[in-house]
Parts: C-alpha cells; sequence; structure tokens
C-alpha cells in the first residue's frame, strides 16, 4: 500500500518560508488524489492544499496566495511550499493520499486512506 514520508518542518519567524516534502512510494499519479492537511492540539485535521487524479490543484481558502503545492510525477514527491508564515500557520502538517468521494471533498480528511507520520511546523 501507500507509504509516505514527510520532511521540512521546523520553526521559523513571522513572515518567514518553508518546504515541506513527502515522499510517496507505491503511489500511482492518477489513481490517488494527493494532498497535505494540518492538524493542532484540540482541532480537527484541516485540508490545506491537493492535487487531484488530473494534476489540477486545490486550496483551502485560509492559506491561498500563500502556499503553493506541487507534485513531482517522476519522482513522486508532494511538495507544499509555506510562504508568509503566520502563528496560525503553526500545526502538525500531514501528507495523505486518498480516494476522495468527489471533488467537493478533494480537502477532507476522512477521505484519505494513506498518511505520513507529519511534520512539525511552529511560526513565532
Amino acid at each position: 500500500h501507500v507509504q509516505l514520508v514527510e520532511s521540512g518542518g521546523g520553526s521559523v519567524p513571522a513572515g518567514g518560508s518553508l518546504r515541506l516534502s513527502c515522499t510517496a512510494s507505491a503511489y500511482r499519479h492518477g489513481r490517488h488524489f494527493i494532498g497535505w492537511f494540518r492538524q493542532t492540539p484540540g482541532k480537527e485535521r484541516e485540508g490545506v492544499a491537493a492535487v487531484d487524479i488530473d494534476n489540477s490543484t486545490v486550496y483551502a481558502e485560509s492559506i491561498k496566495g500563500r502556499f503553493t503545492v506541487s507534485l513531482d510525477q517522476v519522482k513522486n514527491i508532494l511538495v507544499l511550499q509555506l510562504n508568509n508564515l503566520t502563528p496560525e500557520d503553526t500545526a502538525v502538517y500531514y501528507c495523505a493520499a486518498g480516494h476522495p468521494k468527489s471533488l467537493y471533498r478533494v480537502l477532507w480528511s476522512s477521505d484519505y486512506q494513506y498518511w505520513g507520520q507529519g511534520t512539525q511546523v511552529t511560526v513565532s
């Protein structure tokens, strides 16, 4: 089954940038949606950005214009570039792959079956 490993988290001041990477094994573009989610203590996991099976990208409203998601289909690496970070972006960021039940649900964490271990992003 699909295995996902995130890297690139860290601590930055407000206004800073980070680049998160997710290496996917046993992943086949065109069969799975793949994306980034984040979670803070006491809150539900929320969708941040995703790439659907035709390579279109979907973003949460809260991060539009600041984050960019891209997929290297040859290396099976999903990248999330985070710019102009704010303390509200502090969270554990997860990479996930799965089969959303509809395009409306592309950022629904409940529709994703495979998850990485997460990487911490802290903005002060």
